[in-house]
């Protein structure tokens, strides 16, 4: 490995992880996953909201997934922010749960108890080697610099779950939309900076 690329491993990244904007499924508590639904009206002023909060510090870059409801509020934020066009990051999307996908939590809940293992459902540990992969190599484009990073619910809680050694988030918490949580990428490792969100909305 040479000097520079020695340096751009050690020094330290900030990462805010954002959940996008609210969308009809969050709206009418349905499991999404990796179904495409766009952001609606309060999903879009909930990112621009958030945008304004992130606003009081300096932000190098903006990132978003594939998924369009985390690619708008990407968009949304880096306009505000005057930074460029949104990079996609696969490695950050939703996490798969197969039949889940639609169901409300009620009929999540029926299907669970009726089958030993749900078709399609992927493994938390695999959510948290991509997404953990994928920041790894934002902090690598970002050396010393701070960067938003817009993903998902299941994506954001499960890397909370592994940066604490699965004692948070706590019973009853949920990752809200537009909410902000901090991380930090030094000396190679990925670092919970700030366990409990620190903007957006409680629903």
């Amino acid at each position: 490995m040479t000097d520079a690329a020695t340096d751009a491993r050690t020094e330290s990244v900030l990462i805010a992880l954002v959940r996008h904007g609210e969308t009809d499924w969050n709206r009418e508590r349905r499991i999404q996953g990796t179904t495409d639904i766009p952001l609606n009206d309060t999903g879009r002023a909930q990112a621009a909201q958030t945008a304004e909060r992130l606003a009081s510090e300096p932000w190098n870059a903006v990132y978003g997934t594939p998924l369009s409801r985390a690619a708008e509020t990407a968009q949304i934020i880096a306009r505000s922010l005057e930074l460029p066009e949104p990079p996609l990051v696969a490695g950050l999307a939703e996490r798969s749960h197969g039949v889940l996908e639609g169901l409300d939590h009620a009929g999540r809940a029926a299907l669970e108890a009726q089958a030993a293992t749900i078709e399609g459902l992927e493994p938390r540990s695999t959510v948290i080697e991509r997404s953990t992969a994928a920041l790894a190599e934002i902090a690598a484009a970002h050396p010393g610099g701070s960067v938003v990073v817009v993903s998902h619910g299941g994506v954001i809680h499960s890397l909370m779950l592994h940066l604490s050694g699965w004692t948070l988030p706590g019973a009853g918490y949920a990752v809200a939309n537009g909410s902000v949580h901090l991380v930090r990428f030094e000396a190679g490792e990925l670092q919970l900076v700030e366990p409990e969100a620190l903007t957006g909305t409680n629903a």
